[in-house]
């Protein structure tokens, strides 16, 4: 599908200067974790790339991903993404409906298989032999065979399309499943987990495939790592007061009101794989630790069954020992960084009366 001159064209359609579309490209080289250098022939390959179609398909979900999507803004979806990809079908944004959707997306599964992005959204159902959802008189189940299934590559969108979700919680009742498990051996699966899925994710993955020619490296969920190769608690710009055990103790408390930890709260940060508080949301205005609010691990699997009650502190964190004497930690370390500086201290004064001496000066403090 190859345009010459499209994104160009488009981009002064909608009033997007170069200068604009270059610090997009800046933008995206960051999340990518590329050199800001890169950005410059970043946009010029953005700009020689071929047009890719994508079919977005929405089955157990709240549309929260599709939301996340449609508010992207740098610039905006409408300007950089919808422009740059042929969304050919998408049930929550397309004009057409009813069986001229339908054969929309069926004509473009038969002339662009093996070509075209799926998209997936929600979980899917298989109890009652899939009757739990259907369209178009077909199941998810049979779609996302027939779509997943001739698709160049697959990404599922959010946490329940990535790992079965909130749907997929106990006790499951419609049989609740991500799309890999639904669609066994599928080719070029990527989750793009979280409830939802940060638009700059969504965004960055399509511009590394728009100017890689490949999907990006993926850790062992399939996830980006661009994206999900640190946790939460590396970046937390509230880190420092947990490893010095400042923490909230109750919501609306002098801890809280000044930016304290949020671990005793039930914070999964230390647990969760994302990069939230790097790229943040709402145009990078905040994020939910930024708020004061825990982090609830919802880009991890089976997250609402593991990670609740959701504002009670987690037991043993991996690699602080912490678990259940968290509630005495605070005293403990901030006794233990008190008597690390009285320490250094000490030391300090031992180090400079033994440099004094070696130089043959009488050392500060000591009679003459």
């Amino acid at each position: 599908m190859t345009e010459q001159g499209w994104l160009e064209r488009e981009l002064k359609a909608h009033g997007v200067s170069r200068r604009e579309f270059v610090k997009f490209c800046a933008t995206m080289a960051a999340i990518l974790a590329l050199p800001q250098t890169v950005a410059e022939n970043l946009a010029e390959a953005i700009e020689k790339a071929d047009k890719p179609t994508l079919i977005w398909l929405e089955f157990q979900d709240c549309a929260g991903n599709t939301e996340s999507f449609l508010r992207a803004s740098r610039p905006t979806v409408a300007e950089i993404i919808l422009e740059k990809v042929s969304l050919d079908y998408h049930e929550t944004v397309m004009a057409a409906a009813g069986h001229q959707a339908e054969a929309a997306l069926s004509k473009t599964v038969k002339d662009y298989a093996g070509k075209y992005i799926a998209m997936v959204e929600g979980s899917i159902p298989t109890g009652a032999d899939g009757a739990y959802c259907t369209i178009g008189g077909k199941s998810a189940l049979q779609i996302a065979r027939e779509v997943c299934g001739a698709a160049a590559a697959t990404v599922a969108v959010g946490t329940c399309a990535a790992f079965g979700g909130i749907p997929a919680a106990r006790p499951n009742p419609t049989g609740a499943v991500a799309v890999g498990d639904a669609v066994p051996g599928i080719k070029n699966l990527i989750n793009l987990s979280a409830c939802p899925a940060n638009a700059e994710n969504i965004t960055a993955l399509l511009v590394y495939y728009l100017t890689m020619k490949q999907w990006p490296p993926l850790d062992q969920y399939r996830r980006p790592l661009f994206a999900y190769g640190k946790l939460i608690h590396d970046n937390c710009e509230r880190r420092a007061y947990f490893d010095a055990g400042q923490y909230v103790e109750a919501w609306g408390d002098e801890a809280h009101r000044h930016g304290r930890c949020l671990y005793k709260l039930g914070c999964k940060g230390p647990v969760t794989f994302q990069n939230c508080p790097v790229i943040q949301w709402n145009q990078g205005t905040n994020w939910p630790i930024g708020c004061g609010h825990p982090c609830l691990g919802c880009a991890e699997p089976n997250f609402w069954d593991r990670m609740t009650p959701f504002y009670r502190h987690l037991e043993g964190v991996p690699g602080f020992g912490l678990g259940s004497n968290v509630d005495r930690v605070g005293i403990g370390l901030a006794a233990g960084v008190a008597g690390a500086f009285a320490i250094h201290g000490v030391a300090r004064v031992v180090s400079a009366r033994r440099a004094a001496r070696a130089d043959g000066e009488k050392p500060e403090g000591e009679s003459q």
